[in-house]
């Protein structure tokens, strides 16, 4: 099916899918596929005019984009627990991309809806690896480790940045499938929390509040992974009423992170931090040992322009400040 036949069934369909009283559809319209800005531009034209400074005039209250981090051949995955080095660093970079991709499309958005009253989704988000073994490959059962945790926080990070188009982000998925936030053991019944989950917990005070600028200033180089620029820190921040969130992601699978954090122009009452991490980059949870891969304090020191963290290699942290 084509991008054109696809907007005009779309809005046809939209048609007779009406408001009644007090509920109020929320229409959203299949999107593209990763890059593919083409499909995204038929659809803001069928909803809209390049140039409008008019509200659109479509059925469409949002419109999808897919974007997996997917490396490597598609029918060649990788288990999740057997990736190398090279491999740690080219789904991050991958991850790393799809903040892009959003960007792309957030673009091609402004062009007909300049006000952004269309919102952008990102319908299936996460790692696809290959299924672990001794399971039913169409059930796609995947481990869960430390490398998926920081393909969720960059991920996070980006949606930070990208909030004012992007409008909803679903991790592909939530139960055992792909990048799972729980798993279930079938021997012991356990529920197992992966690391992807402590990331969603760590990050949950983000929710509801105002997306803050953040910079990384004299950081460590770009790196190259997979053919694509490679950062080796992410971060992001907000702020809801006196209490704000810095969440830190050092990427570097070898060395560690001294991060200066300059609060100068804030009063900062108190700080606390945790710290998600593990000796190996591949270290997941299992119903015999839950808490492999579990945060725990991260000390917070002064600096003349702040505070000072010192984040292992491949970890993830979060830092509360309290403010006057």
């Amino acid at each position: 099916m084509t991008a054109a036949h696809y907007a005009n069934e779309a809005r046809r369909y939209a048609a007779y899918l009406r408001n009644h009283g007090d509920n109020r559809l929320y229409r959203i319209a299949a999107g593209a596929n990763d890059g593919d800005l083409d499909w995204t531009r038929t659809l803001m034209e069928a909803v809209s005019c390049l140039g409008c400074h008019s509200l659109p005039n479509g059925p469409f209250q949002a419109i999808t984009v897919h974007a997996y981090s997917v490396i490597g051949e598609w029918d060649a995955k990788t288990r999740a627990r057997e990736i190398d080095d090279d491999q740690y660093r080219a789904v991050l970079a991958k991850a790393q991309e799809v903040e892009r991709l959003v960007q792309a499309h957030g673009t091609v958005m402004d062009a007909y809806d300049p006000q952004r009253q269309i919102g952008l989704i990102l319908d299936e988000w996460g790692t696809w690896w290959a299924t672990e073994e001794g399971t039913n490959p169409a059930f796609l059962y995947q481990q869960n480790t430390m490398t998926d945790a920081l393909v969720a926080a960059v991920h996070l990070d980006g949606f930070h940045r990208q909030a004012a188009r992007l409008v909803m982000a679903n991790l592909a998925q939530t139960v055992n499938v792909l990048q799972a936030v729980v798993l279930t053991d079938e021997e012991t019944g356990a529920l197992i929390l992966t690391p992807t989950y402590h990331v969603f917990e760590m990050n949950k005070a983000h929710q509801d509040a105002d997306a803050l600028v953040t910079r990384v200033v004299d950081g460590p180089a770009a790196q190259e992974a997979g053919g694509r620029p490679f950062e080796m820190v992410s971060a992001s921040a907000s702020r809801a009423g006196n209490s704000a969130l810095i969440s830190l992601s050092n990427l570097d699978g070898e060395e560690p992170l001294t991060v200066v954090l300059d609060l100068r122009g804030a009063e900062v009452t108190a700080l606390t931090g945790r710290l998600l991490a593990a000796g190996d980059k591949l270290a997941h949870n299992t119903a015999q040992q839950p808490d492999a891969v579990a945060p725990v304090a991260l000390d917070v020191a002064e600096h003349e322009r702040g505070a000072q963290v010192v984040l292992p290699p491949h970890s993830f942290a979060t830092v509360a400040l309290e403010l006057a």
